[in-house]
C-alpha cells in the first residue's frame, strides 16, 4: 500500500505582503482581505436563514399520521437548523428551567444557559423572585456560576456591583466618564414565573418585563387545558427534592424527545425490566394544545420494590418544546432536554419524592438504581439513531399510527414555530 496522498495547502497570504510578492500594493491586498470577510459575515446569516427554510418545508404537517412522513434528517444533523430552533422555538414561550426549591428563601440564586443566552434566577432581599441576563453590562463578563447564595452580583472581571433586583450599585474606576447613568446599567430582565415547584421563563424579546405573572396566565400559555389534569394528579410541591443527575448524550435534542414520545413502543424491546412493572396494553396518549400526556397502568411484579417504584399508575408529560414530567408511585422526576449542538444535548434529571419516605435511604437508593439503568438503555438507543440519521443510508421514516400521536404532534408544532417569521 502507498503513501497516503498529501493535500497541498494554499500558501497563507500576509495582510503585509509586499508588491513583489502580490504584484499590487499591500494596502489594497488588506483592503480586499477585508471586503472579502466583511461580505461573507454579511450574506452568512441569510444563507443559514434559506437553508433552513429549505430544511423546515421538507416536513408537511397536513398530511395525516397514517400517510406522514416523519422529518428529514437534516432536521437533526444541520447547524443552521439548529440555529433557526435556538430563535424561533427556544426563544419564545414559556420554558421550564428549575424549580422553586433553588430559590425557597431571600438571595438564593442558580444560573442556566440556553443557547446563547446566560441567565441568572434568584431572590432579593425582599425575597422578590427575579431573573436576568447573566452578563455584566460594563464588557460581558459573565456574572455568576452555580447556584448558592449571595447578597449580590460582583462582575470577576472589573468589579462592577449588582444588587439582586438588577440594579448597578457600583461600577468601579468611572470618575471620567462621560454620559454615563447608573440608572440605565442595570442586569437586563427576562420574564420569569413559577407554576407548581417549577420555575420558568420566557425569553422572547420586546414582552414587558414586570411583576411575577399570575398563575392562571402562565396555566393558560405553558400548560392549556393539561394545567388541571397535571395538577389532579399530584404534580404540585408537595414532594421533597431529592437529587439531579445528568447526562451528556451524543444526539440531537429532539432524538431524545422522539424517544419520550413513542407511546411506550420501545418498552418491551429496550426496556424489559421496566416493561414488567407497566401493563403496556393499558397504554395511551392524550393531546393537548402544546402538552402530550401519556399514561399507563401499573403492573404486576415479582418484585415489592418494583410496585413500591412504579405504583398502579404511571403519568407521563411533555411540555413542549424540551421538558418531562414523570409521576409514578411516590416519585415524580422531570427531564430538561437543552441542545448542545447539532448532535449533542444535556438531559438534566431532578428527583422528587413523597415526603413521608424521605428517610427511606435503602428504597430510594433502589429506586435511583432503577431509574438509571433504564437512562442508560435510552442513552444507547439515541446515540444509535444519532448515527443512523447522519447516514447516508437514511432520509425520513414512517409513524406508527396507533402508539406515536404524541411524536407527530411534537414534530408538527415545531414546523409552526419555525415557519413564523419566514
Amino acid at each position: 500500500m502507498g503513501a497516503p496522498a498529501t493535500a497541498t495547502l494554499p500558501k497563507p497570504i500576509s495582510l503585509y505582503q509586499t508588491n513583489r510578492e502580490q504584484g499590487r500594493p499591500a494596502r489594497r491586498v488588506f483592503v480586499s482581505y477585508c471586503l472579502h470577510r466583511t461580505n461573507r459575515s454579511s450574506t452568512s446569516r441569510l444563507d443559514i436563514s434559506l437553508d433552513a427554510q429549505k430544511l423546515v418545508e421538507e416536513f408537511d404537517p397536513k398530511i395525516p399520521i397514517e400517510k406522514a412522513l416523519t422529518p428529514p434528517s437534516s432536521w437533526y444533523t444541520h447547524p443552521s437548523f439548529l440555529a433557526l430552533e435556538f430563535d424561533r422555538v427556544f426563544s419564545r414561550g414559556w420554558q421550564a428551567v428549575g424549580y422553586t426549591d433553588q430559590i425557597k428563601e431571600p438571595h438564593d440564586f442558580f444560573t442556566g444557559r440556553l443557547g446563547s443566552v446566560q441567565y441568572v434566577v434568584c431572590r432579593d432581599d425582599n425575597g422578590k423572585l427575579h431573573a436576568f441576563h447573566n452578563v455584566c453590562r460594563h464588557h460581558a463578563s459573565i456574572l455568576a456560576s452555580g447556584f448558592g447564595k449571595k447578597s449580590c452580583f460582583v462582575c470577576p472581571y472589573h468589579g462592577w456591583t449588582y444588587g439582586l433586583d438588577g440594579a448597578l450599585l457600583k461600577a468601579t474606576r468611572t470618575t471620567r466618564i462621560e454620559d454615563f447613568s447608573v440608572n440605565e446599567f442595570g442586569l437586563i430582565p427576562v420574564k420569569v414565573a413559577t407554576w407548581g415547584p417549577f420555575v420558568l421563563l420566557n425569553l422572547a424579546k420586546g414582552i414587558p418585563v414586570q411583576n411575577e405573572p399570575a398563575s392562571d396566565a402562565v396555566d393558560n400559555e405553558w400548560l392549556g387545558e393539561a394545567s388541571e389534569i397535571l395538577s389532579t394528579n399530584r404534580i404540585d410541591s408537595s414532594l421533597d427534592y431529592i437529587c439531579r443527575r445528568e447526562y451528556t448524550i451524543k444526539c440531537n435534542w429532539k432524538v431524545f424527545c422522539d424517544n419520550y414520545l413513542d407511546g411506550g413502543y420501545h418498552v418491551p424491546y429496550a426496556h424489559k425490566g421496566l416493561a414488567h412493572g407497566l401493563k403496556l396494553d393499558s397504554y395511551s396518549t392524550t393531546i393537548f394544545e402544546k402538552v402530550s400526556i401519556q399514561s399507563c397502568e401499573g403492573g404486576k411484579t415479582e418484585s415489592a420494590d418494583d410496585y413500591a417504584r412504579l405504583g398502579s399508575k404511571a403519568l407521563y408529560a411533555f411540555m413542549y418544546p424540551n421538558f418531562m414530567i414523570n409521576r409514578y408511585g411516590p416519585w415524580m422526576d422531570t427531564n430538561l432536554v437543552l441542545p448542545l449542538g447539532a448532535n449533542k444535548c444535556q438531559v438534566v434529571f431532578d428527583y422528587f419524592l413523597d415526603a413521608s419516605l424521605e428517610d427511606d435511604k435503602s428504597f430510594i437508593e433502589r429506586s435511583l438504581e432503577d431509574s438509571e439503568r433504564v437512562q442508560i438503555e435510552d442513552i444507547v438507543l439515541c446515540e444509535g439513531v444519532q448515527k443512523g440519521l447522519e447516514s447516508p443510508a437514511y432520509s425520513s421514516g414512517r409513524y406508527a399510527p396507533t402508539v406515536e400521536k404524541a411524536m407527530h404532534h411534537f414534530h408538527c408544532l415545531l414546523h409552526e414555530d419555525l415557519r413564523n417569521d419566514f
